[in-house]
């Protein structure tokens, strides 16, 4: 009897979690400018990497996607942009979908303070991955690790869906990544928070969801590396999976457990 009682002790109350969310979405709301601008520039060449390992491992790789064990290392490497990301402390967009929208649902926020904070972020992100993107294309083949065919086929399962898949699959996606915010602040240490890191991220990738962020060097991969993928296919690709990453987060997480706890989550 005592044992569930004590596991039950060593979990952090949902109320606790959500004025952690509160706090910090507050202070990130009210940081200038320029630090996040900065923060999402940084967040946006880190997360490269994610993608870069995805086509060495492609690159490297005997099989190809439908195989497992490619699909699976994959999926891990995919992970590894987000670890960089989320324990470097940098400013996602994905993360604030959920972080930043409970202080509004709260009174603590206000819409255009929400509007600011996911605008300069956003910004931040998107040049920050076009950056590295056009490095990885320049440097990256000629080390011999990583074929440009590897960077368009990842590009491929992003822009090779209907235009309904990639909002519908956006939602998903941002639904993760939103469960994500949540669970790294009720998590008690850095191991709980890695392993957490890598199982959200990891099925993102194994499902091939759009991340409009990791999403923005994946397409941009194609578009810089063959004429298949057009310019059209990564503005359709980036509203959709912008739109339906805010909609998985804000909905689906925000207002449900911000909900939850305040009818009498414990």
């Amino acid at each position: 009897m005592s044992t569930p009682t004590a596991s039950a002790a060593d979990q952090r109350p949902t109320r606790d979690v959500l004025s952690s969310l509160i706090d910090s979405g507050v202070h990130e709301m009210n940081r200038e400018r320029s630090g996040l601008l900065l923060s999402g520039f940084s967040a946006g060449l880190d997360i490269g990497f994610g993608p870069l390992l995805m086509a060495v491992v492609l690159t490297l790789s005997t099989g190809g996607f439908g195989d497992l064990l490619t699909e699976v290392l994959v999926a891990s490497a995919y992970a590894v942009g987000f670890i960089f990301v989320i324990i470097g402390r940098s400013e996602l967009f994905t993360e604030h979908t959920t972080l930043a929208v409970i202080p509004v649902l709260d009174g603590q926020a206000t819409v255009g303070q929400l509007t600011r904070l996911w605008g300069l972020v956003y910004v931040g992100n998107v040049i920050g991955g076009a950056l590295f993107t056009v490095l990885a294309v320049q440097l990256m083949p000629g080390l011999g690790v990583v074929s440009t065919d590897a960077f368009a086929e990842i590009s491929y399962k992003l822009v090779t869906h209907d235009v309904y898949w990639l909002f519908v699959a956006g939602i998903f996606a941002g639904w993760l990544m939103g469960l994500l915010a949540w669970l790294i602040t009720a998590a008690q240490d850095t191991t709980s928070r890695l392993l957490l890191i890598w199982i959200v991220t990891a099925t993102i990738g194994l499902l091939h969801l759009p991340h409009s962020i990791a999403g923005n060097v994946e397409v941009l991969f194609g578009l810089l590396v063959t004429n298949a993928v057009t310019v059209g296919d990564y503005l359709v690709f980036l509203v959709l999976a912008t739109v339906g990453n805010a909609l998985g987060g804000g909905v689906f997480v925000a207002s449900l457990k911000y909900g939850h706890v305040v009818r009498g989550g414990t």
